[in-house]
């Protein structure tokens, strides 16, 4: 049975308004609603379907409702779907971009170093649950932390890149695989010769953009190329791409650190994927466009991969799912993911954050609300930022 693209829409903006608590958390409210609700298929290809998109580049919980979407309703399907779980938080944060670049900068000063200080406590979150579900073993434990200190030494887009590709050939090398299922997945709606075009069409993207703005020295093919490379070749999600857009973005002048920090600490209050950070960064860079266009712009950029790639391996995924050196690809991808993280919490999350005794206290505070008594993230963003301006 098939819905409609609009109603695959407004199932999807319901979610999109309503899923707080990151990708993970995502991933369960999409098992309740199409698994469980409306059992659009079954546990087990849910779960193969979750893997293939962990195994992708990009975000996790947005492929999986685009995949959702593509299978449900065609290529319209998957758009509605990641514009109806994406357009919430992503107007929401081009909104706070534009409220913090034209708001008094004495007074909102409290609340921007407020929201740095929740980033260090979101991040900590996110790191343990990473570390015990990826790293739970002495060999994944190594790669993460050979993968951290690369990453703290190389801070840069190619060091983050490096440190995935490093991860996968540790992988392949030491890592024994993940176990195979054997129920098959719906019919993904997609020809292989399909999913071969949209493979190439990103493969090509990833080449053409960095030389286009290259020549043109336009600002927006700058911008389209960086959010599109960061789309492309970001695994983990959205806690990993900090260290990569913190890399392009605040060295080129685009955006400063201060108000970076900021708004990582504000997409922590908002449902939807993390990934839509990039429409806050687009909002409030210094160059043109910027605002409601940049915002715009930044966002279609950094997801566009996302679609490329779930359109072009769906078709292939039962074949993927029995090659066991890409399972084993992927263990290692993940160990060091968890490197990558660590390596953030240390720059520039806890370094451009905690200043003083009272930080410390605050991040710590807001970390054992949300891993021991789990209070909502978006609650303990805007207590934690209300008590930096009273501190």
């Amino acid at each position: 049975m098939r819905d409609s693209p609009l109603a695959v829409f407004f199932i999807f903006l319901r979610l999109g308004l309503t899923s707080f608590g990151g990708p993970v958390a995502h991933l369960g409210y999409f098992r309740l609603e199409f698994v469980e609700r409306r059992q659009w298929l079954a546990e087990v290809a849910y779960a193969d379907l979750v893997a293939l998109c962990q195994l992708l580049p990009g975000p996790a919980s947005s492929q999986v409702g685009i995949a959702l979407g593509l299978t449900r309703a065609g290529y319209a399907g998957g758009f509605a779907a990641w514009l109806g779980f994406t357009a919430p938080s992503a107007l929401a944060l081009i909104l706070f971009g534009l409220f913090v670049t034209h708001f008094d900068a004495a007074l909102a000063g409290g609340w921007l170093h407020g929201l740095k200080v929740v980033a260090v406590a979101v991040v900590a979150q996110a790191l343990w649950g990473m570390a015990r579900t990826l790293t739970p073993d002495a060999r994944r434990a190594a790669i993460a932390l050979v993968a951290a200190c690369i990453a703290t030494a190389l801070p840069n887009a190619l060091g983050q890149i490096g440190v995935i590709a490093a991860g996968a050939v540790a992988g392949l090398l030491f890592l024994k695989a993940a176990p195979l299922s054997l129920e098959k997945l719906p019919a993904s709606n997609i020809s292989r010769r399909a999913g071969v075009i949209a493979i190439g069409l990103c493969l090509a993207l990833l080449a053409a953009l960095p030389l286009l703005a290259d020549v043109s020295r336009h600002y927006a093919a700058e911008l389209f190329d960086v959010f599109f490379r960061a789309g492309a070749l970001v695994f983990g999600g959205g806690h990993v791409v900090l260290p990569l857009l913190q890399a392009e973005v605040v060295p080129r002048g685009w955006v400063s650190n201060e108000l970076f920090m900021a708004g990582y600490g504000a997409a922590q209050a908002v449902p939807g994927p993390l990934f839509t950070f990039a429409a806050y960064l687009g909002s409030v860079s210094t160059r043109t466009p910027n605002g409601w266009l940049g915002g715009m712009l930044a966002a279609v950029a950094i997801f566009l991969p996302s679609f490329l790639l779930v359109c072009g391996a769906l078709p292939f995924l039962e074949t993927l799912r029995q090659h066991a050196g890409a399972r084993r690809a992927l263990t290692g991808v993940n160990a060091a993911v968890v490197g990558l993280l660590l390596a953030a919490f240390y720059n520039p999350v806890w370094t451009s954050a905690i200043l003083r005794p009272a930080d410390f206290c605050l991040a710590a505070l807001g970390f054992f609300l949300l891993l021991v008594w789990k209070w909502p993230s978006w609650l303990v963003v805007v207590l934690t930022a209300l008590a930096a301006v009273i501190i």
